[in-house]
């Protein structure tokens, strides 16, 4: 028996010791929108980088409700949707006060809603590829496993930066 433990018992342990290994302190989010990305951080280390869509409006920033626009700006996670039609999803503070007034100057609701989110039964068969064509009312997509380990590494209140 002590032969098996020598071929299966190591792998076992590696595996096990990888399940256990401390997860990353992620203490900052950056979308970068231009390239489609979304970066956690621990201070200036990229833990993790995930290929996103955004919101079928443009890569301009959101400026209304409706516009369909992924919005640009300093936000937090505010909230979880564990019951999101998109699977799972982190709610984003948008809009801030900035974007309340810009709003307010141009006569307009500056909406909100705004989520990083999966794919959710009506997208999952995009699968990797959702990224390759921007789907979202204004959203931050990834897939369903992405969000699953995004939703582990992101505690609440961590910062969100959008940048074009």
């Amino acid at each position: 028996m002590m032969w098996h433990w020598k071929i299966y018992g190591l792998p076992l342990v590696l595996a096990l010791s990888a399940l256990a290994a401390p997860q990353p302190n992620v203490d900052h989010i950056l979308v970068l929108k231009k390239e489609h990305k979304l970066l956690l951080l621990s201070g200036d280390r990229i833990v993790k980088a995930y290929s996103v869509a955004l919101g079928s409006g443009g890569l301009a920033p959101k400026q209304r409700q409706g516009d369909d626009k992924t919005p640009e700006g300093l936000y937090r996670i505010d909230y979880r949707n564990p019951a999101s039609r998109f699977h799972l999803a982190l709610h984003i503070s948008y809009p801030a006060e900035n974007d309340k007034e810009q709003a307010r100057k141009r006569g307009v609701s500056p909406g909100g809603d705004i989520m990083i989110h999966g794919l959710g039964g009506e997208f999952r068969s995009l699968g990797t590829k959702h990224y390759l064509y921007d789907w979202t009312a204004g959203c931050i997509a990834v897939t369903d496993s992405e969000i699953e380990e995004i939703w582990r590494l992101v505690p609440d209140r961590t910062p969100v930066e959008i940048r074009p």
